[in-house]
């Protein structure tokens, strides 16, 4: 699949969820968050502060426990923080109730784990096709738009397949389609290549970059290697609470 190809895909739907036009896509302003721990609260976030903008890929590095996960999760508004505002394409969305959040998870974010997560028992079309019908579109269009992400992602060949017949790389390269088809504004990524071997994790990074330049979608990436950290536009690390340029 060409560039304007997948230009076609996801253009209509970012600029429905304020995906274009330059500005922040994500923006944490002064998030805290902790967690209760027999007597004691454990501060996880101590004032998180990060803007993600249009077509920029964001690394999100830190120790094992710094709290990483947590901070995606609340970016994809999975946790709600205890202070602080998350805005998505301009919108805040601290406040809203549980419909409207997922609403804008739908509309507006896509989700890659270090597991694929895949439905096992449906094969790679359809793993891309169920996410976008929950969005809205039509099986049809649905269904096209999927095959064009299996083309572009070199897994024609694989549609019918089922997740236990796909190798690792290509389950997780199923994974991110499935991330992107509905055309999100926003990609987060935990640990998108940790279950991959290198080689195989330099190609499933190069797919997911090519992604998001090719797009328009920010993306943050939380990862631990260094390797794959400084091949994106820049890095945050999680330190004592805070997010600081690394």
């Amino acid at each position: 699949m060409n560039d304007g190809a997948l230009d076609a895909l996801t253009g209509d739907s970012m600029a429905q969820s304020g995906g274009s036009g330059g500005g922040a896509v994500l923006k944490l302003a002064d998030v805290h968050h902790t967690f209760g721990k027999g007597h004691r609260r454990l501060e996880i976030l101590t004032g998180a502060d990060l803007e993600v903008g249009s077509g920029e890929i964001v690394a999100l590095v830190g120790p094992s426990g710094a709290g990483k996960s947590t901070l995606l999760h609340i970016a994809g508004l999975l946790e709600n923080p205890d202070s602080g505002d998350i805005s998505i394409g301009g919108e805040s969305c601290v406040g809203l109730g549980d419909n409207a959040r997922t609403m804008v998870r739908r509309r507006s974010l896509g989700f890659v784990y270090q597991y694929h997560h895949l439905l096992a028992e449906f094969s790679a079309l359809e793993n891309i096709v169920i996410p976008q019908i929950i969005a809205g579109y039509s099986r049809k269009e649905a269904r096209g738009r999927a095959e064009q992400i299996l083309e572009w992602m070199g897994l024609s060949e694989r549609a019918t397949h089922r997740p236990a017949k796909l190798s690792g790389g290509e389950q997780q390269r199923v994974a991110i389609g499935r991330a992107i088809a509905a055309g999100p504004a926003l990609l987060l990524a935990d640990e998108p290549t940790g279950n991959l071997d290198p080689g195989t994790a330099d190609e499933v990074f190069g797919v997911l970059m090519k992604l998001v330049r090719g797009s328009g979608m920010a993306a943050l990436v939380a990862t631990h290697n260094p390797d794959l950290a400084k091949r994106m536009d820049r890095i945050v690390r999680l330190h004592d609470g805070k997010l600081v340029a690394a």
